[in-house]
Protein backbone atom coordinates (compact mmCIF):
# COMPACT_ATOMS: atom_id res chain seq x y z
CA UNK A 1 0.00 0.00 0.00
CA UNK A 2 2.77 2.44 0.97
CA UNK A 3 4.62 1.61 -2.25
CA UNK A 4 1.54 2.34 -4.36
CA UNK A 5 1.06 5.69 -2.61
CA UNK A 6 4.71 6.60 -3.26
CA UNK A 7 4.30 5.60 -6.90
CA UNK A 8 1.23 7.79 -7.25
CA UNK A 9 3.01 10.71 -5.58
CA UNK A 10 5.99 10.40 -7.93
CA UNK A 11 3.66 10.28 -10.92
CA UNK A 12 1.86 13.40 -9.69
CA UNK A 13 5.16 15.27 -9.23
CA UNK A 14 6.38 14.25 -12.67
CA UNK A 15 3.13 15.44 -14.28
CA UNK A 16 3.20 18.69 -12.32
CA UNK A 17 6.64 19.70 -13.49
CA UNK A 18 6.30 18.22 -16.97
CA UNK A 19 4.07 21.12 -17.98
CA UNK A 20 0.66 19.83 -16.94
CA UNK A 21 0.57 22.18 -13.97
CA UNK A 22 2.56 25.31 -13.28
CA UNK A 23 1.64 26.68 -9.83
CA UNK A 24 3.79 29.76 -10.42
CA UNK A 25 1.32 30.79 -13.13
CA UNK A 26 -1.08 31.83 -10.41
CA UNK A 27 1.41 33.84 -8.35
CA UNK A 28 1.58 37.61 -8.64
CA UNK A 29 4.90 39.09 -9.62
CA UNK A 30 6.47 41.83 -7.46
CA UNK A 31 5.27 44.41 -9.98
CA UNK A 32 1.67 43.31 -9.41
CA UNK A 33 1.36 41.70 -12.83
CA UNK A 34 0.42 38.03 -13.16
CA UNK A 35 2.56 35.67 -15.19
CA UNK A 36 0.73 33.52 -17.70
CA UNK A 37 2.08 30.61 -19.73
CA UNK A 38 3.16 31.29 -23.32
CA UNK A 39 0.18 29.29 -24.61
CA UNK A 40 -2.09 32.09 -23.35
CA UNK A 41 -0.33 34.67 -25.48
CA UNK A 42 -1.35 33.34 -28.86
CA UNK A 43 -3.16 35.82 -31.05
CA UNK A 44 -6.25 35.04 -33.06
CA UNK A 45 -4.49 35.69 -36.37
CA UNK A 46 -2.52 32.46 -35.86
CA UNK A 47 -5.65 30.39 -36.44
CA UNK A 48 -7.74 32.94 -38.29
CA UNK A 49 -10.40 32.69 -35.59
CA UNK A 50 -11.25 34.69 -32.50
CA UNK A 51 -9.70 33.07 -29.44
CA UNK A 52 -10.87 32.74 -25.87
CA UNK A 53 -9.43 31.15 -22.76
CA UNK A 54 -9.79 27.55 -21.69
CA UNK A 55 -8.14 27.79 -18.32
CA UNK A 56 -4.71 29.26 -19.04
CA UNK A 57 -4.82 27.95 -22.60
CA UNK A 58 -5.94 30.03 -25.56
CA UNK A 59 -8.34 28.21 -27.88
CA UNK A 60 -10.69 29.16 -30.74
CA UNK A 61 -14.10 30.21 -29.42
CA UNK A 62 -15.81 27.44 -31.35
CA UNK A 63 -13.66 24.88 -29.54
CA UNK A 64 -14.21 26.00 -25.94
CA UNK A 65 -17.80 24.77 -25.59
CA UNK A 66 -16.82 21.28 -26.75
CA UNK A 67 -13.88 21.09 -24.39
CA UNK A 68 -15.92 22.34 -21.41
CA UNK A 69 -18.58 19.75 -22.26
CA UNK A 70 -15.92 17.01 -22.17
CA UNK A 71 -14.65 18.23 -18.79
CA UNK A 72 -18.05 17.91 -17.13
CA UNK A 73 -18.84 14.69 -18.95
CA UNK A 74 -15.66 13.25 -17.46
CA UNK A 75 -16.32 14.44 -13.90
CA UNK A 76 -20.12 14.01 -13.70
CA UNK A 77 -20.14 10.78 -11.70
CA UNK A 78 -17.67 12.11 -9.10
CA UNK A 79 -18.80 15.75 -9.22
CA UNK A 80 -20.57 15.84 -5.83
CA UNK A 81 -17.85 13.86 -4.05
CA UNK A 82 -15.17 16.16 -5.45
CA UNK A 83 -17.14 19.26 -4.39
CA UNK A 84 -17.08 18.01 -0.82
CA UNK A 85 -13.41 17.06 -1.01
CA UNK A 86 -12.21 20.29 -2.67
CA UNK A 87 -14.17 22.67 -0.44
CA UNK A 88 -14.06 20.55 2.74
CA UNK A 89 -17.86 20.62 2.59
CA UNK A 90 -18.08 24.43 2.67
CA UNK A 91 -19.83 24.51 -0.74
CA UNK A 92 -22.96 23.38 1.08
CA UNK A 93 -22.89 26.51 3.25
CA UNK A 94 -22.39 28.71 0.17
CA UNK A 95 -25.44 27.18 -1.50
CA UNK A 96 -27.49 27.51 1.69
CA UNK A 97 -26.51 31.19 1.79
CA UNK A 98 -27.83 31.58 -1.76
CA UNK A 99 -31.22 30.15 -0.78
CA UNK A 100 -31.49 32.28 2.36
CA UNK A 101 -30.71 35.39 0.31
CA UNK A 102 -33.30 34.33 -2.27
CA UNK A 103 -35.96 33.59 0.38
CA UNK A 104 -38.44 32.09 -2.15
CA UNK A 105 -42.15 31.80 -1.36
CA UNK A 106 -44.74 29.25 -2.55
CA UNK A 107 -45.54 29.89 -6.20
CA UNK A 108 -42.01 31.00 -7.13
CA UNK A 109 -40.70 29.73 -10.47
CA UNK A 110 -36.96 29.05 -10.51
CA UNK A 111 -34.64 28.48 -13.45
CA UNK A 112 -31.32 26.98 -12.32
CA UNK A 113 -28.84 27.12 -15.20
CA UNK A 114 -25.77 24.86 -15.27
CA UNK A 115 -27.36 23.10 -12.31
CA UNK A 116 -27.04 19.54 -13.57
CA UNK A 117 -26.69 17.66 -10.29
CA UNK A 118 -29.63 19.56 -8.77
CA UNK A 119 -28.08 20.99 -5.60
CA UNK A 120 -29.76 24.40 -5.92
CA UNK A 121 -33.09 23.02 -7.14
CA UNK A 122 -33.32 20.51 -4.28
CA UNK A 123 -32.59 23.24 -1.73
CA UNK A 124 -35.15 25.50 -3.41
CA UNK A 125 -37.95 22.91 -3.18
CA UNK A 126 -37.04 22.10 0.45
CA UNK A 127 -37.14 25.81 1.28
CA UNK A 128 -40.57 26.18 -0.36
CA UNK A 129 -41.89 23.21 1.62
CA UNK A 130 -40.59 24.71 4.86
CA UNK A 131 -42.27 28.02 4.01
CA UNK A 132 -45.58 26.25 3.42
CA UNK A 133 -45.30 24.47 6.77
CA UNK A 134 -44.72 27.82 8.48
CA UNK A 135 -47.80 29.24 6.78
CA UNK A 136 -49.89 26.29 7.93
CA UNK A 137 -48.74 26.73 11.51
CA UNK A 138 -49.50 30.46 11.43
CA UNK A 139 -53.01 29.85 10.08
CA UNK A 140 -53.65 27.12 12.64
CA UNK A 141 -52.59 29.41 15.48
CA UNK A 142 -54.80 32.25 14.18
CA UNK A 143 -57.84 29.94 14.21
CA UNK A 144 -57.38 28.69 17.77
CA UNK A 145 -60.14 29.74 20.23
CA UNK A 146 -61.12 28.58 23.69
CA UNK A 147 -64.35 27.02 22.36
CA UNK A 148 -64.54 24.31 19.70
CA UNK A 149 -68.27 25.10 19.38
CA UNK A 150 -67.37 28.62 18.28
CA UNK A 151 -65.10 27.17 15.61
CA UNK A 152 -67.74 24.75 14.30
CA UNK A 153 -70.44 27.45 14.23
CA UNK A 154 -68.23 29.83 12.29
CA UNK A 155 -66.52 27.31 10.01
CA UNK A 156 -68.14 27.71 6.58
CA UNK A 157 -67.06 26.45 3.18
CA UNK A 158 -65.74 29.92 2.40
CA UNK A 159 -63.53 29.81 5.47
CA UNK A 160 -62.34 26.36 4.44
CA UNK A 161 -61.20 27.63 1.04
CA UNK A 162 -59.48 30.63 2.61
CA UNK A 163 -57.59 28.38 5.02
CA UNK A 164 -56.45 26.16 2.15
CA UNK A 165 -55.21 29.12 0.12
CA UNK A 166 -53.35 30.63 3.05
CA UNK A 167 -51.73 27.30 3.91
CA UNK A 168 -50.62 26.69 0.36
CA UNK A 169 -53.11 23.94 -0.40
CA UNK A 170 -54.99 26.11 -2.84
CA UNK A 171 -51.98 27.87 -4.29
CA UNK A 172 -49.32 26.70 -6.68
CA UNK A 173 -46.21 25.14 -5.23
CA UNK A 174 -42.82 26.41 -6.22
CA UNK A 175 -41.46 24.99 -9.45
CA UNK A 176 -37.82 24.50 -10.41
CA UNK A 177 -36.39 23.91 -13.87
CA UNK A 178 -32.83 22.62 -14.00
CA UNK A 179 -31.19 23.54 -17.30
CA UNK A 180 -27.76 22.18 -18.23
CA UNK A 181 -26.00 21.70 -21.55
CA UNK A 182 -24.39 18.48 -20.33
CA UNK A 183 -26.56 15.37 -20.47
CA UNK A 184 -24.30 13.40 -18.13
CA UNK A 185 -24.66 16.02 -15.41
CA UNK A 186 -28.45 15.99 -15.83
CA UNK A 187 -28.42 12.20 -15.63
CA UNK A 188 -26.64 12.36 -12.27
CA UNK A 189 -29.14 14.96 -11.04
CA UNK A 190 -32.12 12.84 -12.07
CA UNK A 191 -30.68 9.80 -10.29
CA UNK A 192 -30.26 11.87 -7.12
CA UNK A 193 -33.85 13.11 -7.42
CA UNK A 194 -35.11 9.53 -7.75
CA UNK A 195 -33.11 8.41 -4.71
CA UNK A 196 -34.34 11.38 -2.68
CA UNK A 197 -37.94 10.78 -3.82
CA UNK A 198 -38.32 14.42 -4.86
CA UNK A 199 -41.98 15.10 -5.62
CA UNK A 200 -43.63 17.27 -8.23
CA UNK A 201 -42.32 20.65 -9.21
CA UNK A 202 -38.97 19.67 -10.74
CA UNK A 203 -38.10 19.56 -14.44
CA UNK A 204 -34.87 18.76 -16.30
CA UNK A 205 -34.04 20.47 -19.59
CA UNK A 206 -31.01 20.23 -21.87
CA UNK A 207 -30.10 23.78 -22.84
CA UNK A 208 -27.29 26.25 -23.50
CA UNK A 209 -26.91 29.24 -21.16
CA UNK A 210 -26.19 31.40 -24.22
CA UNK A 211 -29.39 30.35 -26.00
CA UNK A 212 -31.99 29.24 -23.46
CA UNK A 213 -34.92 27.16 -24.80
CA UNK A 214 -37.55 29.24 -22.97
CA UNK A 215 -39.90 32.07 -23.92
CA UNK A 216 -39.51 35.60 -22.58
CA UNK A 217 -40.65 36.58 -19.06
CA UNK A 218 -41.09 33.06 -17.67
CA UNK A 219 -39.26 32.88 -14.34
CA UNK A 220 -39.21 34.69 -11.00
CA UNK A 221 -35.61 33.75 -10.17
CA UNK A 222 -32.64 32.76 -12.34
CA UNK A 223 -29.70 31.09 -10.59
CA UNK A 224 -26.35 29.88 -11.85
CA UNK A 225 -23.93 28.41 -9.30
CA UNK A 226 -20.30 27.85 -10.26
CA UNK A 227 -21.21 27.67 -13.93
CA UNK A 228 -20.98 31.07 -15.57
CA UNK A 229 -17.17 31.06 -15.73
CA UNK A 230 -17.42 28.07 -18.09
CA UNK A 231 -19.57 29.98 -20.59
CA UNK A 232 -17.81 31.16 -23.76
CA UNK A 233 -19.73 34.45 -24.05
CA UNK A 234 -20.65 35.57 -20.53
CA UNK A 235 -22.37 38.74 -21.83
CA UNK A 236 -24.71 36.62 -23.97
CA UNK A 237 -25.58 34.39 -21.00
CA UNK A 238 -26.43 37.48 -18.93
CA UNK A 239 -28.66 38.81 -21.73
CA UNK A 240 -30.49 35.47 -21.84
CA UNK A 241 -30.96 35.57 -18.08
CA UNK A 242 -32.56 39.01 -18.41
CA UNK A 243 -34.80 37.84 -21.25
CA UNK A 244 -36.34 34.82 -19.51
CA UNK A 245 -36.93 36.59 -16.18
CA UNK A 246 -40.27 38.23 -15.48
CA UNK A 247 -40.31 41.96 -14.71
CA UNK A 248 -39.27 42.15 -11.08
CA UNK A 249 -37.42 38.83 -11.41
CA UNK A 250 -34.07 38.26 -9.75
CA UNK A 251 -30.72 37.12 -11.13
CA UNK A 252 -28.47 35.32 -8.63
CA UNK A 253 -24.99 34.01 -9.38
CA UNK A 254 -22.72 32.09 -7.04
CA UNK A 255 -19.18 31.99 -8.40
CA UNK A 256 -15.58 31.68 -7.33
CA UNK A 257 -13.98 35.10 -7.16
CA UNK A 258 -10.89 37.00 -6.05
CA UNK A 259 -9.72 36.49 -2.46
CA UNK A 260 -9.43 39.83 -0.64
CA UNK A 261 -6.94 38.87 2.09
CA UNK A 262 -3.33 38.62 0.80
CA UNK A 263 -2.33 35.86 3.20
CA UNK A 264 -5.45 33.82 2.47
CA UNK A 265 -4.91 34.44 -1.25
CA UNK A 266 -1.44 32.86 -1.15
CA UNK A 267 -2.68 29.85 0.80
CA UNK A 268 -5.64 29.52 -1.55
CA UNK A 269 -3.40 29.60 -4.63
CA UNK A 270 -1.10 26.96 -3.18
CA UNK A 271 -4.04 24.74 -2.24
CA UNK A 272 -5.73 25.20 -5.61
CA UNK A 273 -2.76 24.38 -7.82
CA UNK A 274 -0.98 21.80 -5.70
CA UNK A 275 -3.80 19.94 -3.96
CA UNK A 276 -7.01 20.10 -6.03
CA UNK A 277 -5.58 18.46 -9.18
CA UNK A 278 -4.13 15.72 -6.97
CA UNK A 279 -7.55 15.14 -5.42
CA UNK A 280 -8.97 14.98 -8.94
CA UNK A 281 -6.44 12.30 -9.85
CA UNK A 282 -6.96 10.25 -6.68
CA UNK A 283 -10.77 10.49 -6.40
CA UNK A 284 -11.97 10.97 -9.97
CA UNK A 285 -8.98 9.64 -11.91
CA UNK A 286 -8.88 12.94 -13.82
CA UNK A 287 -6.07 15.42 -13.28
CA UNK A 288 -6.60 17.61 -16.33
CA UNK A 289 -10.28 18.41 -15.74
CA UNK A 290 -9.59 19.73 -12.25
CA UNK A 291 -6.51 21.57 -13.44
CA UNK A 292 -8.83 23.36 -15.89
CA UNK A 293 -11.37 24.13 -13.16
CA UNK A 294 -8.67 25.74 -11.02
CA UNK A 295 -7.34 27.78 -13.94
CA UNK A 296 -10.82 28.89 -15.02
CA UNK A 297 -11.35 30.48 -11.61
CA UNK A 298 -8.25 32.65 -12.09
CA UNK A 299 -9.46 33.77 -15.52
CA UNK A 300 -12.90 34.86 -14.29
CA UNK A 301 -13.42 38.62 -13.70
CA UNK A 302 -13.04 40.03 -10.20
CA UNK A 303 -16.07 41.06 -8.17
CA UNK A 304 -16.32 44.69 -9.32
CA UNK A 305 -15.74 43.87 -12.98
CA UNK A 306 -18.40 41.16 -13.00
CA UNK A 307 -20.81 43.50 -11.20
CA UNK A 308 -20.30 46.00 -14.03
CA UNK A 309 -20.99 43.27 -16.61
CA UNK A 310 -24.30 42.43 -14.90
CA UNK A 311 -25.28 46.10 -14.93
CA UNK A 312 -24.31 46.41 -18.60
CA UNK A 313 -26.62 43.49 -19.39
CA UNK A 314 -29.56 45.56 -18.09
CA UNK A 315 -30.00 44.51 -14.47
CA UNK A 316 -30.71 47.01 -11.70
CA UNK A 317 -29.93 47.08 -7.96
CA UNK A 318 -26.84 44.97 -8.63
CA UNK A 319 -24.71 44.01 -5.65
CA UNK A 320 -22.38 41.29 -4.44
CA UNK A 321 -21.47 39.74 -1.11
CA UNK A 322 -18.16 38.00 -0.47
CA UNK A 323 -18.26 34.59 1.20
CA UNK A 324 -15.23 33.01 2.90
CA UNK A 325 -13.05 36.06 2.31
CA UNK A 326 -13.87 36.34 -1.38
CA UNK A 327 -13.19 32.73 -2.29
CA UNK A 328 -16.80 32.88 -3.50
CA UNK A 329 -19.07 35.84 -4.24
CA UNK A 330 -22.85 35.95 -4.42
CA UNK A 331 -23.97 38.40 -7.13
CA UNK A 332 -27.56 39.61 -7.39
CA UNK A 333 -29.57 41.91 -9.66
CA UNK A 334 -33.19 42.60 -10.61
CA UNK A 335 -35.03 42.97 -13.91
CA UNK A 336 -36.99 46.20 -13.43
Amino acid sequence: MAASVRTLFRRVVRRTYAGVSVPAAAVSLPSGRRWTPPSCRRFSHETGEKNTHFGFESVPEAEKATRVYQVFENVAQKYDIMNDAMSLGIHRLWKDALLHAMHPQPGTRLLDVAGGTGDIAFRFLDYIRSQKERQKRRVARSMQTPSWRDISDDYSDKDNREWGDAAGGGSQDGRAVVCDINKEMLKVGKEKADNMVVGDGLSWVVGDAEELPFADNQFDVYTIAFGIRNVTHVEQALQEALRVLKPGGRFMCLEFSKVTNPVLARLYDAYSFQVIPVLGEVIAGDWKSYQYLVESIRKFPAQEEFTHMIEEAGFDCVRYDNLTGGVVSLHSGFKL
